[in-house]
């Protein structure tokens, strides 16, 4: 045999030398949680596409928050699911709306413990979509434009509500253009400049996020929403979105599906600075929940190096519905 030879092997020999040399490693402090509240009394409702994710009312949620600040997880992801809905969403950005009064709750409970505020229209809008709709009738069909610039005075009015009641970091989810500049300017404007916003910047048209509108009631009464969320063949035009991001005052940006989206985290990544969230979706979840179900594959397994995966692409955060069953797997 012919020499030099490199021997890789001699640093994956034993299980000491492979902790010793990994390159990524998952924390728990990279975990946010989501959870779903909604409007009732004594509910804790298992999602049927989503084994083991619930929706929680005001009043059986100190369990469920219980539980994520026991294992360590520093933060929660909120949306609601409001009693009444109406044109304009306006139970979003309600005073007493179900995620001001769940965020209020969970800061008397747990000051610590961050409260990410998602800032969309869409689980509050009557039509689904995650801003105004101007619509109109072509042969007995409902046709709809969603409209960008009357959209932000709304998304911004909720971003300030959200504020007031305690979240701890906004995170605009509805893709309209202008949209983080014109959050910044309304939370300044209002004294919440020490409030950062974690932004959905690059959000994808995805068919991953079919269990999550079972999850939040927000599938849209008509038409869909690819002229506002991205094509899920477009790389460049990621960059184009993040940099717009950065430039109007994101404090954190976003890529949302994450596992068939490694190569724009990693893109990402390369190009800003910031820090980087990636979405593990509902879609991927249930998908691996059902095989595991099934007996298909090994759940623990599968789930860590999947998250290792999002991590080793660029990942500073991961927002992942899996949060509480991987803080139990890597305590050991």
């Amino acid at each position: 045999m012919s020499f030099p030879i490199m021997r890789h092997r001699r640093l994956r020999g034993t299980a000491g030398i492979r902790g010793m040399v990994r390159e990524t490693v998952l924390n728990v402090l990279d975990f946010i949680q989501p959870i779903f509240v909604t409007y009732g009394t004594g509910v804790k409702n298992e999602i049927s596409s989503m084994p083991g994710v619930y929706h929680f009312s005001l009043d059986t949620l100190k369990e469920e928050v219980d539980e994520i600040a026991a294992l360590g997880i520093p933060a929660v992801l909120l949306f609601g699911i409001p009693e009444t809905k109406d044109a304009i969403g306006s139970s979003g950005f309600a005073e007493d709306g179900i995620v001001q009064e769940a965020t209020r709750l969970i800061k008397q409970w747990y000051p610590e413990l961050l409260v990410v505020a998602d800032t969309c229209l869409c689980e509050f809008t009557d039509h689904g979509h995650c801003g105004m709709v101007h619509t109109h009738t072509v042969n007995g069909v409902v046709h709809g434009d969603v409209l960008n610039d009357a959209s932000l005075e709304l998304l911004t009015r909720t971003a300030v509500s959200q504020a007031k009641a305690g979240a701890d970091i906004i995170a605009p989810s509805n893709m309209m253009d202008g949209f983080v500049q014109a959050i910044r300017a309304g939370l300044d404007e209002n004294g919440f400049e020490h409030v950062p916003i974690m932004s959905y910047s690059v959000k994808y048209a995805s068919a991953f996020y079919g269990p999550f509108r079972e999850a939040a009631d927000s599938a849209p009464q008509f038409g869909n929403r690819k002229t506002y969320q991205m094509d899920p063949a477009n790389l460049r035009e990621a960059i184009r979105e993040a940099d717009s991001d950065v430039l109007e005052g994101a404090d954190m940006l976003m890529v949302k599906p994450a596992l068939a989206y490694l190569d724009v985290i990693r893109t990402i990544r390369d190009q800003f600075d910031l820090p980087l969230v990636a979405y593990n979706v509902s879609g991927e979840y249930s998908m691996v929940k059902a095989a595991a179900q099934q007996g298909w594959i090994d759940e623990q397994a599968v789930v860590l190096e999947m998250l290792t995966g999002m991590k080793r692409a660029g990942a500073d955060i991961i927002i992942t519905y899996f949060a509480k069953d991987a803080a139990r797997w890597l305590r050991g």
